[in-house]
């Protein structure tokens, strides 16, 4: 009974004093808990969420999926990444956009690996959007990554050819840079 009361005074506000609410909760929490903030900032993400404040939402959405990837904690850190991601596709695109959500999709690739195996097709997804993003803004260092993580797909599914195509453009990455 008390959910349903909370839930319907919830949705008597108005958005914008909701967005208000959310805002000064995750101003709170960073000014006065920074205990609870580096160890659920998920919590924070949530509310710069809700509150509409973007760069803020992804910046502590990408903080809770590094904490969830740090304890092991692959499909919460798949999860926060995603949420990062998709706060992230409301700004327009930039280099600086692309840069961020190179930020979330690397680790969430190696998450990926972790929670479904080196061979899922997941896995192949994210490492070839890596790849894309690497090569639209010349990220010689990420590419590398997006390489190796393709290169241990393929080398997972007994896909030896493109493995060693893979490797071969790896080197060659690593003799020019």
């Amino acid at each position: 009974k008390h959910a349903m009361i909370q839930d319907a005074a919830y949705q008597s506000l108005l958005k914008s004093t909701r967005q208000n609410y959310h805002g000064r909760v995750a101003e709170i929490l960073v000014a006065h808990f920074s205990e609870e903030v580096e160890t659920r900032p998920e919590f924070v993400a949530y509310h710069y969420t809700a509150a509409g404040a973007t760069a803020l939402g992804i910046e502590y959405w990408q903080r809770a999926g590094r904490r969830a990837r740090a304890r092991s904690a692959h499909v919460e850190a798949i999860a926060h990444f995603d949420k990062g991601l998709e706060l992230l596709h409301r700004l327009p695109p930039s280099r600086e956009r692309t840069k961020q959500e190179l930020a979330l999709r690397i680790p969430q690739a190696a998450s990926l690996v972790a929670a479904k195996g080196g061979g899922a097709s997941e896995v192949q997804r994210a490492y070839e959007t890596v790849r894309l993003l690497c090569e639209e803004i010349g990220d010689a260092v990420q590419l590398a990554r997006a390489l190796y993580g393709l290169w241990g797909f393929h080398v997972n599914r007994a896909q030896h050819l493109t493995a060693r195509a893979l490797a071969e453009q790896l080197l060659a990455l690593a003799e020019r840079t």
